[in-house]
């Protein structure tokens, strides 16, 4: 929550921190729709976004990968994105449609496969 104190040395937007806000965009980054989102309104063709997903990097320090739901798949597609022809392929049908199954593969616990 936002702190009333003055001395809060950590700036706040909504109640969260900066880490927080790109905490929550960055592991958005692991779900293929959103990626396919993002492409289909043209976001992934901005220079300055993808400067934005550059300084985003970060998170590959195990500093603060350790925040992470889904480490690999968030890494992972963070990574892809820094590729312009990843981002130009994510509006193909067949790799959005392939990400999702290998996603869902990769959810289900080893115990309860085949």
């Amino acid at each position: 929550m936002a702190s009333d104190d003055a001395s809060d040395p950590v700036p706040r937007y909504s109640g969260f921190s900066r880490f927080e806000l790109e905490l929550e965009f960055v592991q958005c980054l692991a779900n293929p729709a959103y990626l396919n989102y993002l492409a289909q309104q043209k976001i992934l063709d901005k220079p300055d976004f993808i400067n934005y997903l550059g300084y985003l990097q970060y998170f590959k320090d195990p500093k603060y990968s350790k925040f992470l739901h889904h480490p690999g798949p968030t890494l992972r597609a963070l990574e892809l994105l820094q590729q312009e022809p990843f981002r130009a392929e994510i509006l193909n049908p067949s790799l959005f449609n392939y990400m999702t199954i290998e996603g869902l593969k990769n959810a289900i616990p080893a115990d309860k496969k085949d």
